[in-house]
């Protein structure tokens, strides 16, 4: 598979760029950075219309920031730049709807502030040490497993059901203590959850009620795992948000349920396709994979620049809180923000040659979990851990796996995934 070359910037069309159609998502990464690019140099606040959903108010449109350093400037102020209003929809939704879904990501202080701080208290060191020690066990069984599918099926795989996709849902599943039964269900919803509105993980032709029905599902299940835990407590996850108290006050069960389709969003879906794009980012820089393969000491700024390269989760929203300037543009409060972390993490005035994908990239300030303020990503350090325990396991253990066909791109703009990505172990690499 040969790498995509650039498309020059000047030969986007801004006319034909619409940030919120989930199809333009779909076209080649170099074409979409092409413009993002372009969008950067020449429209760092572009404004864009909002997709419309049946069901839902049209709403004002939103500002695309591109920029680095707009970016960090407003995740920086979050009184300023609040993500209470909803940071996981471009559209306006019922308070309790997007906080429900978006949990810790759509909260303001002082109540982000609280309910991270007991969710923070839980991941105790015994508890992370337990977790990144099943990591590499569970990373050695997915691969098993890889392999001995291949070996029925003439060495094909799909780098995205047998390898990406198994890791993370079994760590965070672990972790909670969710039960073998449930686990396929709850890879289902996350998908449809995460979809973007893809017609293809969606069955009917209401995306949102499809949505919505999944994400009532995975709630209902942490409903029931919570109240089982009160009255039976266990060594997992599940079990220490359930009793931990902050000034006395505890999570309810329906916040326990956000906070566990939050960890589906960053910690399953956005591992999975680091590791999914990684791979492919591998096969399309096979220099880079040779010197990553030869060399553990670049496990550590490997894995940074997958995550740079990736970006799996594409934009987060702010809304203006009131009248203000930022990055020599001028807003008053309501506007709103798309802080477009894929175009942040090319910024040629931040990163030396962006559009090269070098695993020993150092220093590497990527915005991938998150730009500074209150809502970095609380599961970098076990992001970092699996991606950095897989990505050795393949080289060590699937040195033969490769590519063989194009991705199959999750149309969204929200989730830089991979819906399949063809494969092949036991080839001649």
């Amino acid at each position: 598979m040969s790498v995509e070359a650039p498309i020059p910037p000047a030969d986007v069309d801004l006319a034909t760029v619409d940030l919120s159609d989930r199809e333009w998502w779909v076209r080649p990464p170099a074409e979409r950075h092409a413009a993002l690019d372009r969008l950067r140099a020449e429209r760092p606040f572009a404004f864009f219309a909002e997709p419309e959903i049946p069901g839902i108010p049209a709403g004002p449109g939103y500002h695309a920031v591109t920029r680095y350093a707009d970016l960090e400037a407003i995740s920086s102020q979050p009184a300023v730049f609040c993500s209470g209003k909803g940071a996981v929809s471009m559209q306006d939704v019922p308070a309790e709807l997007h906080e429900f879904y978006g949990s810790l990501i759509s909260m303001d202080d002082p109540r982000h502030a609280k309910i991270r701080r007991i969710v923070s208290k839980t991941f105790t060191p015994r508890m992370l040490e337990r977790t990144l020690d099943s990591v590499r066990t569970i990373v050695d069984d997915v691969l098993a497993r890889a392999r001995a599918t291949a070996e029925a099926d003439d060495g094909a795989i799909d780098v995205v059901a047998d390898l990406a996709a198994p890791i993370p849902l079994r760590v965070i599943c672990d972790m909670m203590g969710v039960p073998e039964a449930d686990r396929p269900g709850v890879l289902a919803n996350s998908n449809i959850v995460l979809s973007g509105g893809d017609p293809e993980l969606i069955e009917n032709d209401d995306p949102l009620t499809a949505f919505l029905t999944a994400g009532m599902e995975m709630a209902t299940l942490m409903e029931r795992l919570a109240a089982e835990r009160l009255a039976d407590p266990r060594d997992d996850l599940t079990t220490a948000l359930v009793r931990y108290e902050v000034d006395g006050e505890r999570l309810s069960h329906q916040e326990i349920a956000s906070f566990f389709i939050l960890l589906l969003v960053a910690g399953n879906e956005t591992t999975r396709n680091a590791i999914s794009q990684g791979l492919l980012a591998l096969e399309e820089w096979p220099q880079e994979r040779a010197r990553w393969a030869a060399d553990p000491s670049l496990d550590r700024t490997g894995v940074e620049e997958v995550v740079r390269w990736v970006s799996p989760v594409t934009w987060m929203r702010r809304t203006a809180t009131q009248d203000g300037e930022v990055g020599g543009h001028r807003f008053t409060a309501g506007e709103k923000f798309l802080l477009f972390y894929n175009a942040a993490n090319r910024d040629p005035e931040v990163f030396a040659d962006p559009q090269r994908f070098d695993v020993g990239r150092d220093p590497n300030p990527h915005v991938g979990f998150g730009s500074k303020g209150p809502h970095f990503c609380l599961g970098a350090h076990l992001a970092r851990r699996e991606l950095q325990v897989t990505f050795r396991a393949v080289f060590e253990q699937l040195p033969d796996l490769e590519v063989t066909g194009p991705p199959h791109r999750l149309a969204s703009s929200f989730v830089n995934g991979l819906k399949r990505l063809p494969a092949r172990i036991g080839g001649t690499r």
